[in-house]
């Protein structure tokens, strides 16, 4: 859930000059790499620039260039997005031919410059030869999918199988052993078998699915993701994989807040001690994110210098400190009797009429400082990455009044490597928990406190509650597309997890209630999942996240790779470090054992 630097844009330059060759044998390519070989056939020299489709409005950025007369060049390029290139005359301003290509991993490439039969810049042609295959980038991800799909399908089995033992029992009761067993005794089976099938737990089993699935993806990326780029951090606007798990934390935080405190209130708990509960539980969070998180034996001795406030833990303990506080001291303590009023179907909305008139004027204040806040040296209002984005007007400007609030308040002890940071070639600090993000970060767990109403609200009424979680992914999808423009860069407000923009929270405010009502129908309403194995991390989830976050880079979590051309040993390894914490999560969950704070 953390931010991470990508090797999206990095390059290796080999520069040559003339005739001078550089053997393709002697170029170790890693993961995201491809060698591509610049054969030029023009009597004077050339310049090559290069830019990513995925930065936007970017300034090109040198790539190669040769001196005088044919001859050829070869340059290292990434490969998870495509690049457009440009070939200038060394000692000339225009451009004699530009392409768009998508390299591929461990491929060899040729950038072909050839002359018109005039030798006139008009006349130049480029075109690119493959002169080695690349690798098949995403076989590694479709053998784990289909390994995957082979032991869901395996895990799918045992359900049916088990479902079938009480049946099994008496039927070699009767059939083979009859003889040896009173009456009495098949009663207690059948009984027995019968109380197994109609206990059920008060526990929303979905919501402990749904956060132990979310935790599984996040342990996941944060080993690796096995090297592929929509398993990372995306560089400043759109989604990947990794930026959809912190939202679907807090969403459901809100969702448990909701429920837990509505029982508690309900058995007459005090509302000191659910002060003490929730302030005590806040401290906790803070002090493992500060503590634990946020520093390793690595670095050395700690130092405030270079102590990073801001955190996941914290902006977590922050927002659910915010969340109870909402719930204690709402006039509405239980659930009104059901009584028929016209504002019926509304009625989870407008008795907590103060909670929305709340959070309504939080995003104000988050839009207010976002688009009207002065930041030195910087538009008004800009949302963009700086560096050598957006043309290169802005390159000290990253993340606008969001990063400007954050240095005002914390100076320097913020994130220094932004994702941003490879691709755009930031040199600002940012830090994606920082303080304006948190105030959305609020109004996601009030979002996920709106599902714990519908629950409350329309107990034991499955299909009012599947309804009601349609609506609201409706209207929030609907918002979520407004405000982008359905685009990655050109909208009102674009999908940002860096800045916890407004359309960035409506988009995983649609998808929780998506996942979460599609995990409610197969564990709670139909039964067809018991939620295994995400179960077991969502009973233990503090454990696991700090676990992973701290031995991570330990055995047997990971390992030094010795490939590190493909995509295979790192997938294997992440895979391998999910595993295994799903392995021990399973293992507390026989043994009973739940940590909580």
């Amino acid at each position: 859930m953390g931010s991470y630097s990508l090797r999206h844009v990095f390059f290796f330059l080999v520069l040559a000059t003339g005739h001078s060759e550089i053997s393709h044998s002697e170029v170790m390519l890693k993961m995201d790499e491809a060698l591509l070989t610049v054969q030029s056939q023009m009597s004077y020299g050339l310049y090559v620039v290069y830019t990513s489709d995925y930065c936007y409005k970017c300034l090109y950025q040198p790539l190669a260039s040769m001196e005088g007369g044919p001859g050829h060049v070869s340059v290292v390029v990434s490969t998870p997005f495509t690049l457009t290139l440009k070939v200038s005359a060394l000692n000339g301003s225009s451009v004699l031919c530009g392409l768009s290509y998508l390299f591929e991993e461990a491929g060899h490439y040729s950038l072909w410059v050839k002359p018109g039969e005039a030798d006139l810049a008009c006349n130049v042609t480029c075109f690119i030869s493959v002169d080695k295959f690349p690798n098949s980038t995403y076989l590694p991800l479709l053998a784990l999918a289909l390994v995957l799909g082979l032991l869901t399908f395996l895990w799918a089995s045992v359900p049916f199988l088990s479902r079938c033992s009480c049946t099994s029992k008496l039927i070699n009761l009767i059939c083979c052993h009859g003889s040896q067993y009173t009456i009495e005794r098949e009663e207690e089976i059948i009984e027995d078998c019968m109380d197994r099938d109609e206990r059920k737990s008060s526990r929303l089993k979905s919501l402990d699915t749904f956060r132990g699935f979310s935790l599984t993806v996040m342990v996941f990326v944060n080993y690796g993701g096995g090297g592929y780029w929509f398993f990372q951090h995306v560089p400043w606007n759109g989604l990947s994989v990794a930026d959809l798990v912190m939202p679907w934390f807090v969403f459901i935080i809100g969702t448990s807040v909701m429920l837990a405190f509505n029982a508690m209130q309900r058995k007459g708990v005090p509302r000191l001690q659910l002060l003490r509960k929730m302030t005590w539980r806040t401290v906790v969070l803070m002090l493992i994110g500060f503590c634990f998180i946020n520093y390793s034996p690595r670095d050395g001795l700690l130092s405030w210098s270079w102590l990073r406030i801001p955190g996941v833990l914290q902006r977590l303990a922050f927002t659910y400190f915010v969340l109870s506080l909402m719930q204690t001291i709402s006039p509405y303590q239980d659930i009104p009797p059901k009584q028929i009023h016209w504002w019926s179907p509304v009625q989870d909305v407008l008795l907590y009429w103060p909670e929305w008139l709340f959070i309504l004027l939080l995003e104000v204040m988050w839009l207010c400082v976002t688009f009207l806040l002065p930041v030195p040296n910087c538009p008004t209002g800009y949302l963009g990455a700086g560096g050598i984005g957006d043309n290169g007007l802005y390159p000290n400007c990253t993340g606008g009044a969001a990063a400007y609030v954050d240095r005002w308040l914390l100076g320097d002890n913020i994130y220094w490597y932004p994702t941003c940071k490879a691709m755009y070639h930031t040199t600002q600090p940012f830090d994606p928990e920082g303080i304006l993000g948190t105030i959305n970060s609020v109004v996601m767990g009030f979002i996920g406190m709106q599902a714990g109403k519908i629950f409350l609200f329309f107990r034991k009424r499955n299909y009012s509650i599947m309804i009601r979680f349609m609506v609201w992914a409706i209207i929030l999808g609907i918002l979520a597309a407004i405000l982008s423009k359905c685009t990655r860069d050109e909208g009102f407000i674009p999908v940002n997890k860096n800045l916890w923009s407004l359309s960035y929270v409506a988009c995983m405010g649609c998808t929780s209630f998506v996942l979460l009502g599609v995990m409610y129908f197969a564990v709670d309403i139909k039964e067809w999942w018991g939620g295994q194995p995400f179960i077991y991390l969502g009973m233990n989830s503090i454990l696991v996240y700090v676990g992973h976050s701290l031995l991570g880079f330990y055995f047997p979590f990971s390992w030094e790779m010795r490939y590190q051309d493909s995509h295979w040993e790192k997938l294997i390894q992440s895979l391998w470090g999910t595993v295994l914490w799903l392995f021990i999560a399973y293992l507390l969950y026989r043994k009973r054992f739940f940590l909580k704070i």
